[in-house]
C-alpha cells in the first residue's frame, strides 16, 4: 500500500498543517473541506495525503483574508483559471498592503532617527551630510497664502496620492537660497510632502542627491533669520556654495507642547 494512501486521523492531519482540529471540523460542517472518509463505527473523520494541497490552498486564501463565501464559490468551480484569477486579485491587494507597511516602517524609522537626533544633537552645530535623491510632492505658496489655504492644498495632495493619513509622509517647507541671501526670510515658495517609495513622475520636485549643509533652529519662527545668518557665515568661512532651496522640517512635533521647544531641521544643498 502506498504510504500516501494511508488514512490520517483528524488530529494527525491538523498537526501536519499546523492548525487546530476544530478548524477541520468546522470546514467539514460548512461543506468547505470534507474528510476522505468517516469511520462508520465511531464517526471519526479521516484524511489522506492527497488532500493536503487543497487544504493548503484554502489556508493560503484565508491568510490573504479571502472570505469563507469566496473560498466556497471557488471550491465549487475549482480550476487553474479560476485560481489564477483569484490569486491575481489577491496579489494586487497584498502588494498594496506591503507598500503601506513599508511606508509605515519608513515613517517609524524617520521618527526613531529624529528621536535619536534629539537625544544626541548639539543645536549649535552646523554639519555637512550626504543625502540620496528624493522625489517630493510640492504645492506652491506665497506670503499671501493663509494657513487655511495651506491646509486645503496639503489635504488635496494627500488625497491625490491616497495617503489617507498624515503619518504616512513627511512634511515641510521650502524657501529659495536666493531669497535668503537677499534677506527675504519669509518668502517661502513651496510646501513639500515626502512620500516613501514614490517613483519619479512628471510634476514632482527632485531633492538632489549629494552634500547638504544641515543645521537646527529651536524656538519661535522669529529666530530663524538669525540662524540663517549663522548658516551663511559658516558656508562663507568654509567656502561652500549653497544653492537651490532650503528644506525646513519640524523633527519633534510629536513630543512637545510649546512652540518654544519646537526644533526645525534645515538642509541646504552644497554645490561644486
Amino acid at each position: 500500500m502506498n504510504k500516501k494512501d494511508k488514512l490520517l486521523t483528524i488530529g494527525q492531519f491538523a498537526a501536519m498543517h499546523g492548525i487546530n482540529k476544530k478548524t477541520l471540523m468546522w470546514y467539514d460542517e460548512i461543506g468547505l473541506f470534507k474528510p476522505v472518509v468517516i469511520n462508520p463505527e465511531n464517526g471519526y473523520r479521516c484524511y489522506n495525503y492527497y488532500q493536503s494541497p487543497v487544504l493548503e490552498t484554502i489556508l493560503l486564501l484565508r491568510e490573504l483574508d479571502v472570505s469563507i463565501n469566496e473560498i466556497q464559490d471557488f471550491m465549487k468551480n475549482r480550476s487553474a483559471a479560476s485560481l489564477k484569477c483569484l490569486l491575481e486579485e489577491k496579489i494586487g491587494t497584498l502588494d498594496m498592503r506591503i507598500t503601506h507597511l513599508q511606508a509605515v516602517r519608513t515613517t517609524l524609522c524617520t521618527h526613531h532617527q529624529n528621536m535619536d537626533t534629539l537625544l544626541t544633537m548639539d543645536l549649535s552645530e552646523i554639519s555637512i551630510v550626504e543625502k540620496e535623491e528624493h522625489c517630493l510632492v510640492t504645492v506652491d505658496v506665497d506670503q499671501n497664502t493663509t494657513f487655511e489655504q495651506e491646509v486645503e492644498l496639503i489635504t488635496a495632495e494627500t488625497e491625490k496620492y491616497r495617503l489617507g493619513r498624515l503619518h504616512k509622509a513627511s512634511y515641510g517647507s521650502m524657501i529659495s537660497v536666493n531669497s535668503l541671501l537677499n534677506g527675504n526670510f519669509e518668502n517661502y515658495s513651496k510646501l513639500f510632502i515626502e512620500i516613501p517609495f514614490l517613483p519619479y513622475q512628471t510634476g514632482l520636485h527632485i531633492m538632489p542627491s549629494g552634500k547638504y549643509l544641515r543645521a537646527f533652529h529651536k524656538g519661535e519662527w522669529g529666530g530663524i533669520p538669525k540662524r540663517y545668518q549663522e548658516i551663511f557665515a559658516f558656508a562663507k568661512k568654509h567656502k561652500l556654495n549653497l544653492h537651490g532651496f532650503s528644506y525646513e522640517m519640524g523633527i519633534n512635533e510629536n513630543v512637545i507642547d510649546r512652540i518654544e521647544d519646537y526644533i526645525v531641521q534645515i538642509e541646504i544643498p552644497i554645490g561644486g
